[in-house]
């Protein structure tokens, strides 16, 4: 597997949330992803750094492109040193919010990824990666 040298932002505001959603859009169409792929990451990626600015008092994502094989893609690393997730199951299930929001985001952040891995301890922050495919 190759990869490009990542890119790295941080996520501190919720301009910042516009500048990944920006930044990840241009990845996925460097790396050749349809305009359905890149939505879906594009949305994924939105909901994960909304998620670490809201939940985990700000963090960083990092992108990249990868070449796995025949497969090109992006990844994407976020990561906060927020309260951490106590339940990572129940947090992953639709209608399960800590906040006020639809409950949404990390499930549907792993539904719209091929790829998707989480680690998560109370009091150490989380750290969630995500990779779309092309095709």
């Amino acid at each position: 597997m190759s990869s490009t040298n990542p890119t790295s932002l941080p996520i501190t505001s919720q301009e910042d949330i516009v500048g990944v959603r920006q930044a990840v859009r241009k990845a996925a169409v460097e790396a050749g992803l349809t305009l359905v792929d890149q939505t879906k990451i594009v949305t994924a990626a939105s909901e994960l750094a909304r998620n670490a600015l809201v939940h985990g008092g700000g963090g960083s994502v990092s992108i990249e492109q990868v070449n796995e094989r025949e497969r090109r893609g992006i990844r994407l690393n976020f990561v906060d040193q927020g309260p951490g997730i106590p339940d990572i199951e129940r947090a992953l299930k639709d209608g399960y919010s800590t906040g006020t929001g639809l409950g949404l985001g990390l499930g549907g952040a792993k539904r719209l990824s091929n790829d998707f891995s989480i680690w998560s301890e109370p009091g150490k922050g989380t750290r969630i990666i995500i990779t779309r495919w092309k095709g």
